[in-house]
């Protein structure tokens, strides 16, 4: 592990990085969620061989999509952050996400880990360069009947 001056501080930064990723997603704030990605990001579902996203704009849209009718809420437990640089690091999150789509009829529960990569860039803001979706479990439920709805509008 690499200690660095301002680690507390980074691993912090990190943190709050990731909170804004699963609120961002949930209430679908594309354009701001957007900027939780380095362009270049990389995203892998299940397999370490070939991206399912190469940067961070067809990683939005690809999210955008598999969640365009559904509500969703995602968390994020037990962070594991190393610094492996002032300006890199590596993390692995245990993960519990609920997605109920009955527009597109389905509905699971999801249990797992995000095994992540962050850079800091030259405006001092740490993002994802780097997200690995690896699933313990998954628990086909029954969607919801009728339409979706959240007690509360999604802010604009």
């Amino acid at each position: 592990m690499t200690t660095v001056a301002g680690q507390d501080d980074a691993i912090e930064a990190i943190k709050q990085l990731k909170a804004r990723y699963f609120r961002l997603m949930d209430t679908k704030q594309w354009d701001a969620y957007r900027q939780v990605f380095t362009d270049d990001m990389a995203f892998y579902f299940e397999s370490e061989d070939a991206p399912t996203a190469t940067s961070g704009d067809d990683f939005v849209a690809y999210v955008r999509s598999r969640l365009a009718t559904a509500l969703s809420v995602h968390q994020g437990h037990t962070p594991e952050i190393e610094l492996t640089s002032p300006d890199s690091a590596r993390g692995v999150w245990a993960m519990f996400d609920w997605v109920d789509d009955p527009d597109q009829h389905r509905a699971f529960q999801g249990f797992g880990h995000y095994h992540e990569e962050y850079r800091r860039g030259g405006d001092g803001q740490w993002r994802i360069s780097r997200l690995r979706l690896s699933r313990l479990r998954v628990d086909e439920v029954a969607p919801s009947s009728g339409g979706v709805s959240r007690s509360t509008p999604a802010p604009k």
